[in-house]
């Protein structure tokens, strides 16, 4: 009599741990269905974002788990993603899974750049996004995804999200007139990002990525209050000035008790775009080093290129993934990956309760 049994099968799954999560899948209830018919095997496993960094890893290490039960001729892995998310959000809020910061120390280090990005890589991969621009004081968002013209619609009460490049996007910059400074006090920048959080249909996300200004001011903590957020993202550039306005933001974030998902160092290289040449222009690697110094992960590095400038300047950052070299491709990918897996890293830990007041 053969001994492989759906049992045995779900046995065998019991020793493959998720690399990221550290616990094996069965108990993380990652295994959706196991069918087996003679000696094939049929498994169908749902990640916990679609843009898992480690796909082929449990991709192998499961056919290689089943395949020691013995009288295997087969396995076929299908997978699917449920990204998870946390607990306590309400109102317009109360389907979106994941809400996090992007957030950065000092001006000039491409931050909104960087969320645009994040928010596309992950939509790419099959992800539901949603993208405030809440830096209120140089929205800059609507230029880089070409809506500068665009005005949300109302319904009822609720504001709608413009639509581009497959994302849901609110941006003060469609509020007010293209030149216009934005001279605003502290109450008035709370006021406007409550109205982007309670009024705005947001609908059900898997992600709501939140372009902050730069600094440590009123918006994150705003945010804060007023929200359970899974936590932030802090962008950087490798000069040894940048880094210190970096790692004011990651213990800003620390204060908040919001957790910080992980520091990316962005123009992390120049990579010549007729050539392929590498340069190190604002030296580099110093961003992984204050990871590693503030106990925070490292999501990777964004080089400084001229398609992304390019695409971003032109209203088309989307372009970045399809008409920009292959490395540069892959560097954008791997680091919306990794900021994917941390989030769900994240959910598994016990929430923490922001701070509710600064000294």
């Amino acid at each position: 009599m053969s001994g492989l049994t759906r049992e045995r099968v779900l046995e065998a799954l019991g020793t493959v741990n998720d690399p990221e999560l550290h616990r094996d899948l069965v108990s993380l209830n990652m295994v959706r269905e196991v069918v087996v018919e003679g000696g094939a095997v049929q498994i169908h496993i749902a990640l916990t974002t679609p843009a898992c960094p480690l796909k082929d890893q449990i991709s192998r290490e499961v056919e290689q788990a089943v395949r020691e039960i013995g009288g295997v001729s087969s396995v076929e892995i299908e997978f699917s993603a449920e990204v998870r998310g946390r607990p306590g959000l309400q109102g317009a809020l109360k389907d979106v899974k994941n809400i996090v910061a992007v957030g950065a120390g000092k001006g000039g280090v491409g931050k909104s750049t960087a969320a645009v990005l994040l928010a596309l890589g992950l939509r790419r991969k099959g992800a539901t996004v949603g993208l405030i621009d809440a830096d209120v004081y140089g929205p800059s968002i609507p230029t880089m995804l070409g809506i500068e013209d665009a005005k949300p619609a109302i319904r009822g009460e609720m504001i709608l999200p413009i639509e581009a490049g497959g994302l849901r996007v609110m941006s003060i910059g469609f509020m007010v007139e293209r030149d216009k400074p934005l001279i605003w006090r502290g109450p008035m920048v709370h006021g406007v990002i409550k109205q982007f959080l309670e009024q705005v249909e947001w609908g059900a996300l898997d992600y709501l990525f939140v372009d902050l200004p730069p600094g440590t001011g009123d918006v994150p903590l705003t945010l804060a209050q007023a929200i359970p957020m899974t936590g932030s993202v802090v962008i950087c550039t490798p000069q040894d000035v940048a880094l210190i306005d970096a790692r004011r933001a990651v213990m800003m974030y620390n204060q908040l008790n919001v957790a910080c998902l992980g520091i990316i160092e962005n123009m992390s290289y120049y990579l010549c775009p007729q050539c392929g040449h590498r340069d190190e222009i604002f030296d580099h690697g110093g961003a992984e080093e204050a990871a590693g110094a503030l106990n925070v992960p490292f999501l990777g590095g964004i080089p400084l290129n001229a398609s992304i400038r390019k695409f971003a300047d032109a209203g088309t950052p989307e372009k970045t993934f399809t008409d920009s070299t292959d490395e540069v491709i892959a560097a954008v990918e791997r680091v919306a990956a990794a900021t994917a897996g941390q989030i769900s890293v994240k959910n598994m830990e016990p929430e923490a309760q922001p701070t509710l007041s600064i000294e």
